[in-house]
């Protein structure tokens, strides 16, 4: 299998997990993962597996919508993605899209380097009241 391939069926298998199903990330990762986002760096499956428990509890809808899959090389491949979800204190409950990216690298056909990039304001500071205000009030001014 090509690493574009591969990187598809990781890709359908991470965005077919949810709170009721998280036993399959080890069927996606290797035991010692290093997982990477702008607001976290984890080591190993367990880290992971409770990171994930978390944010499952504390949305009421997440989704992952793959929108282009490119291997690199015979081990690495970048995903692009927008993330869906609803919080109850985030923006009203209301629906918040943040696009992103991620570099997976793997090892004997399970992932064992995940890094996420995407704006950590777009996703949890813009939404919280009193800091949104700001934050859009210093994009204002920028622009």
């Amino acid at each position: 299998m090509n690493s574009t391939e591969f990187a598809r069926q990781f890709a359908a298998g991470f965005a077919a997990l949810n709170k009721h199903n998280l036993e399959r990330l080890s069927e996606l990762y290797h035991p010692q993962i290093h997982f990477t986002d702008p607001l976290h760096d984890l080591q190993g499956l367990p880290a992971l597996h409770a990171y994930c428990e978390n944010l499952y509890a504390n949305v009421s809808e997440l989704e992952f919508e793959f929108l282009q899959c490119s291997g690199i090389d015979e081990q690495q491949a970048m995903l692009r993605w927008v993330m869906r979800f609803r919080h109850p204190r985030l923006a009203g409950g209301e629906l918040i899209s943040v696009p992103g990216c991620t570099l997976i690298h793997w090892h004997d056909g399970k992932v064992d380097r995940h890094i996420d990039y995407y704006d950590a304001g777009a996703l949890l500071y813009e939404h919280l009241p009193l800091l949104g205000r700001v934050i859009a009030w210093l994009k204002g001014r920028l622009a």
